[in-house]
């Protein structure tokens, strides 16, 4: 019975680990916060068809949870700026930069991330 429980405590840990890992590499990186104070730079392009499209560049810094800094550049996709003082959640991965961001509630941020934006 003894090594029975041992065995599913352990199989339970390592499930929780495995979990874990999983998110991180199905989130595509580490999360940073950061807040809207700009509004992006406007860049005007043209897509492989010939469409014209619109794009805001941001460089913001961000904030993990622990309140380490890191320089985000990303676009926003959108035919309109990001609404400012918004807080967004950043996925930054090492190899491709920013890969998806989505705006939060200022309550929904980590302590430590949200002393460095000063909220």
């Amino acid at each position: 019975m003894k090594k029975f429980l041992i065995g599913l405590v352990s199989l339970i840990v390592i499930a929780f680990v495995g979990l874990q890992i999983a998110d991180k590499v199905v989130k595509g990186g580490d999360e940073y916060f950061v807040q809207v104070t700009t509004d992006g730079q406007r860049v005007e392009e043209k897509d492989d068809s010939g469409n014209n499209y619109v794009d805001y560049k941001y460089s913001l810094p961000g904030y993990d949870k622990d309140g380490n800094k890191k320089e985000l550049d990303f676009n926003a996709n959108k035919d309109r700026p990001l609404r400012r003082e918004a807080f967004l959640k950043v996925t930054w991965n090492k190899k491709k930069g920013v890969t998806s961001y989505e705006e939060v509630q200022q309550k929904d941020l980590p302590k430590k991330a949200a002393d460095k934006l000063g909220v």
